[in-house]
């Protein structure tokens, strides 16, 4: 994995390095510490796939319980090419501190396979899913680790994952995953949620600031399901979505582009470029343009010490995991820019997971008003932690967001002590 330079990011390594800055404000035991330095557990699986052509294909896979101290291990399933062991560490552990912040019962996983989803048939698909999840049948569960969609995945693969884990097990288990079909346990409001979140915590921070979110400029660097769903949530708050990159090029309106007209032509062409609603801009200078709200929804390391100095936005929210490296988090300190983290920001999709675990365990299932508001005030709540945390030890939210994590986590640790 690259930054936006090129140069190598490690998402442990960053994870560590976000981890040793809060020391010096954290009171936690030693030994709480060192859990959170060494993952509960890590595998590393071969899969061994059929292909079409009767061929075998070996893929690598893996799956890290980051920790388990405030409930069973909650993460996604990632299918990228160059996948690896560092990549899912730092992101099981971003979990962890996620799901302490927004105080749910769960800790933090992360998994996935050394492939390029697009280059496989649906049945390779399939059938890659189904080894994936056999070779974990003994570590995962409803109340041993639950899995969820992520970069290349969807509901589908959360299917077979579903029904190969009941079939091994002999009874249906549809706790197993979260991001499900509806027709599988899967609840309402999961798609939207995690943009929805982003858009909450960029309306509280926005108010504590001062900052009339009715007018606000936004511009949003990656435009997939995390990326459309916050800017068309901000635009039905008031905001001006001026500027949005994908993959494919970028699109700009001084005064606002129409977001379900954009999601419709991307839906039809595949990217953003040649949206005739603006025009075009180079993807480069989306960091930079003058806005009130920037919000990486891209990939990891996308904000780096190459380009931090030219963010010229207010606030920056950190949709993405992982979006900002060490040293732009310090020079957009330095610059006074906001940054709502994403164990706080993007915490809204893993917050609607838990939202369908409870629903499966009860068979009973919520509308999806019930599941908007209860969404809207979990992350409310969640933000007036952090920042009573931020305003009383003066500090960034970041920090605070560590802190209060590491709080919970220690409080756990502490009350289980150690076995044996």
């Amino acid at each position: 994995m690259a930054t936006g330079d090129g140069q190598a990011f490690n998402p442990w390594r960053a994870f560590l390095e976000n981890l040793d800055r809060t020391l010096q404000f954290t009171h936690a035991a030693p030994q709480t510490l060192e859990h959170l330095r060494h993952p509960r557990r890590v595998v590393s699986v071969a899969v061994p796939v059929r292909m079409d052509d009767g061929s075998v294909t070996f893929f690598t896979g893996y799956r890290v319980q980051h920790n388990i101290a405030r409930g069973p291990a909650k993460g996604g399933v990632r299918y990228r090419s160059g996948l690896n062991l560092d990549e899912v560490r730092g992101l099981a552990a971003t979990m962890t501190m996620k799901c302490a912040v927004m105080n749910l019962p769960f800790g933090g996983a992360k998994g996935g396979i050394d492939v390029d989803p697009r280059e496989l048939s649906r049945g390779e698909l399939e059938r890659l899913t189904r080894r994936y999840a056999s070779e974990l049948v003994d570590v995962i569960g409803p109340s041993k680790d639950i899995l969820a969609p992520d970069v290349g995945t969807d509901e589908q693969v959360m299917a077979w994952i579903v029904d190969t884990y009941s079939q091994n097990r002999g009874n249906a288990s549809t706790g197993v995953a979260t991001g499900k079909p509806l027709t599988m346990g899967g609840t309402l409001g999961r798609v939207e949620a995690p943009g929805r979140g982003v858009a909450q915590a960029i309306a509280g921070v926005a108010e504590r600031e001062g900052l009339a979110l009715g007018g606000a400029s936004v511009a949003v660097q990656g435009f997939g399901s995390v990326g459309r769903f916050t800017a068309l949530e901000l635009e039905q708050r008031g905001a001006r979505v001026v500027a949005v990159s994908d993959t494919g090029g970028a699109v700009y309106r001084h005064d606002g582009l129409n977001v379900t007209a954009l999601i419709d032509y991307k839906n039809e062409s595949g990217s953003v470029d040649g949206f005739p609603g603006g025009k075009r801009l180079d993807p480069e200078s989306l960091i930079g343009l003058p806005v009130d709200v920037l919000i990486p929804a891209a990939a990891e390391g996308m904000i780096f010490e190459g380009n931090a100095p030219r963010v010229q936005a207010r606030i920056l929210a950190e949709a993405a995991n992982l979006p900002v490296t060490s040293r732009a988090d310090a020079i957009l300190r330095a610059k006074g820019v906001t940054v709502i983290p994403d164990v706080l920001a993007n915490a809204g999709g893993v917050t609607a997971s838990y939202y369908e675990w409870v629903q499966d365990f009860n068979n009973f299932f919520w509308t999806e008003g019930e599941i908007h508001s209860a969404l809207d005030e979990h992350m409310k709540r969640a933000l007036d932690d952090v920042a009573s945390v931020a305003d009383r030890d003066g500090l960034d939210l970041r920090t605070a967001a560590y802190i209060l994590a590491i709080g919970r986590i220690n409080e756990a640790t502490e009350l289980r002590g150690l076995y044996p």
